[in-house]
């Protein structure tokens, strides 16, 4: 397999499944796109590797450690590559290739990978999560690793960009688990908002089945997303970080966050299960939003 052939191989699977991840967007600039779906081709078998909710926790660990040891693998050592999971044989060369010509062209810390393998191994274990610190540890492996490889990609590689960077994407992750919270506990019997807050507040589990919300549960809601909403402010400048298209990008990405945000704490205030979805409309004022944002 050809490295030519090995990037199309991962364009075809990211543009076929990239959901919000920047794969497919016409914003994203041509030089950078093959690289992204490298790294979206990786991620995107981890994630199911961990998400096989009818698999054996320890056969999707197994799946999920062979990634690790596969990204620290030569090139040359996948001609002999099988398959995992239901990755195909074929697949996984074509992901490790191209990953292992992206670290190497783009000078990307092969850390970040491992990061994401370990968020994703943290999935197949672990449904409730303590204090806030915790989850956003989760967020720091699971979310901030794929901002610093854009970056990266982009050969963005301030400090102060990827800490700005960190927080949108630890912002966005957290807009997702308030998002899905009522099927992630319908189906998955996962809950993201910490045990100290429902303490604090005095919400009870219970409600989470009948999907009622009561003023115990509007006040965590209320407090979710008042610390989200600060980290999408805190994160905001990295989207002026940057040049050319990818700026566009992540203006879009960034506003498309805070909608998706907004209107899951409206429908949150009377309803624990019901999963907001941005509208044509919506995607049409992010559109107009991104081309007249204003810095600062």
């Amino acid at each position: 397999m050809t490295l030519e052939q090995a990037y199309a191989r991962c364009q075809q699977v990211a543009t076929a499944h990239y959901e919000n991840f920047p794969v497919a967007s016409r914003l994203l600039p041509g030089q950078m796109r093959p690289h992204v779906a490298a790294v979206y081709a990786f991620a995107r078998a981890a994630d199911d590797f961990a998400d096989e909710g009818d698999i054996p926790q320890a056969r999707r660990l197994e799946w999920i450690e062979q990634w690790r040891v596969l990204r620290q693998r030569p090139p040359a050592s996948m001609t002999a590559a099988t398959g995992v999971g239901q990755v195909p044989a074929e697949d996984v060369r074509a992901t490790f290739i191209a990953v292992h010509d992206t670290i190497t062209r783009c000078r990307i810390d092969p850390q970040l990978f491992d990061d994401l393998l370990s968020a994703f191994a943290q999935d197949v274990t672990t449904t409730r999560y303590e204090t806030w610190d915790s989850v956003l540890d989760y967020c720091r492996r699971s979310a901030n690793p794929v901002g610093r490889l854009v970056l990266g990609i982009a050969g963005v590689r301030d400090e102060e960009s990827a800490r700005q960077s960190d927080a949108v994407c630890t912002a966005l992750q957290l807009a997702n688990f308030w998002q899905d919270l009522g099927d992630d506990w319908r189906t998955r019997n996962r809950l993201y908002v910490p045990s100290e807050l429902l303490h604090e507040y005095g919400a009870d589990l219970h409600a989470l089945d009948g999907g009622g919300v009561d003023a115990a549960w509007a006040r965590v809601i209320d407090e979710l997303g008042a610390r989200t909403n600060a980290l999408f402010d805190e994160g905001r400048p990295v989207c002026d970080a940057v040049h050319g298209r990818l700026r566009y990008e992540l203006r879009a990405t960034w506003l498309g966050g805070t909608t998706i945000l907004r209107k899951t704490l409206e429908v949150r205030r009377r309803s624990l299960h019901e999963r907001p979805v941005l509208t044509w409309a919506d995607l049409m004022r992010i559109a107009i939003g991104a081309i007249r944002w204003r810095s600062g």
